[in-house]
């Protein structure tokens, strides 16, 4: 007879005792009911028995970081400007050129310029040539005078020729002095007229690369008031990380710490760096308080640009090739002290074969996500990173009674 006939001829039967004595079947019926109800309150819940969730400690690298966003610039830059007035005349470099310093970026029309010291050089020439003048003149005065002193010692002259002999001489040496001082006055106009002219050729006080121009070929610039930028020139082989670190994290920063960036067009290439300054003045961006921390990186192959987007990594802590869990392994405990410093304390569990025991360990470097194990696991072993400790499976959790029977 199969399971099925079986199973038929059971229920069979009962219907048959069902029918024949009802308060029976009913009383059988209640009994099964609460066996069957007794059973589940009193074995351990299904979810309880689902597979403890384990993890290898296995060798790798911890970094404890400050994270923040950053702009790159130039460490060397310089906006080269005009300090004179006048019409762009010609522009010899463009964006991205090569210059040395000393060469010849831009010529302002100079004609004005030039004039200014054409009259400067001629009235320079014609004050000399008075001098010159006086300078005989004052010979021949000199020359009066030494003769009416020897005649007036004779008494062969008289005393109003020997007065305006004396007097000449004084004039004409005064007059040769006032001519020096407008000479000297006249040469240092000259000197700034030559200046300006100078001025309208623009030569390069640095060598880099041409990142920027302002002015066009052809325009009017106006030095009166403000110097017009025409074009920025930057050494473009060392770069300046601008990293904005908000005021909760920035008293972690020391100066000298190691600091690293990523692009978005080189995510996977870390440039490393020394944090240079902390500028004490921040940036309010959307009511959050920033400030601005500095770092340089060397750029040899000119792939980094100014403004480029760049994620910062501040070192605070690293460890590389340590014994490394997750941080869900870890069940912190009372602290400890070494050194007569508080250590934090941290227990895991690890799973040894079928049995499960709580183990005390030193954690070192840990972000959110891995912790370095300096004290207590070795490469390999396996640790509990869902189980509860021993403490809390033995007692009830919300304080819920256990079954009663």
């Amino acid at each position: 007879m199969t399971f099925m006939n079986t199973l038929r001829a059971f229920f069979s039967s009962v219907i048959g005792w069902v029918k024949q004595s009802p308060k029976v079947a009913l009383s059988i019926g209640a009994a099964l009911i609460a066996g069957v109800g007794l059973w589940a309150f009193l074995m351990p819940s299904g979810g309880n028995d689902r597979p403890t969730m384990t993890q290898k400690v296995v060798i790798g690298d911890v970094e404890d970081t400050v994270t923040a966003v950053g702009k790159l610039q130039p460490l060397q830059f310089v906006d080269v400007g005009t300090q004179v007035s006048g019409q762009l005349k010609k522009l010899h470099v463009t964006y991205g050129d090569a210059v040395e310093q000393g060469q010849l970026l831009a010529e302002i029309e100079p004609t004005i310029y030039q004039a200014r010291v054409n009259a400067g050089e001629a009235q320079l020439l014609n004050l000399q040539a008075q001098l010159a003048q006086r300078r005989a003149e004052g010979t021949l005065a000199g020359q009066q005078f030494g003769r009416q002193t020897a005649l007036l010692a004779e008494r062969a002259t008289s005393q109003d020729a020997f007065d305006a002999s004396s007097s000449t001489k004084k004039v004409n040496a005064a007059q040769i002095a006032a001519l020096e001082a407008q000479i000297k006055q006249a040469g240092s106009t000259l000197n700034v007229d030559r200046a300006n002219l100078g001025y309208t050729k623009i030569y390069a006080p640095m060598s880099g690369m041409v990142v920027d121009v302002i002015a066009k070929q052809g325009q009017t610039l106006n030095a009166n008031q403000i110097a017009p930028i025409v074009l920025r020139i930057a050494d473009m082989d060392t770069m300046t990380v601008y990293s904005q670190v908000s005021e909760a994290d920035i008293h972690k920063l020391q100066i000298g710490m190691k600091a690293y960036f990523t692009t978005l067009g080189q995510s996977g290439q870390k440039r490393y760096g020394t944090l240079r300054k902390i500028i004490p003045t921040p940036e309010v961006v959307n009511n959050v308080v920033l400030y601005n921390s500095l770092f340089d990186v060397e750029n040899p192959d000119h792939d980094l640009f100014t403004q480029m987007s760049a994620q910062v990594f501040f070192l605070i802590g690293e460890a590389k090739s340590v014994p490394t869990v997750p941080v869900s392994a870890l069940r912190p405990v009372k602290p400890a002290e070494k050194g007569g410093k508080p250590v934090r304390g941290y227990v895991v569990r690890v799973k040894d074969g079928s049995s499960i025991q709580d183990r005390p360990v030193e954690v070192g470097v840990m972000n959110r996500l891995v912790a370095e194990i300096k004290v207590g696991l070795k490469a390999g072993e396996e640790v509990v990173i869902d189980a509860p400790s021993a403490a809390s499976r033995e007692a009830p959790r919300g304080g819920g009674r256990g079954p009663r029977i």
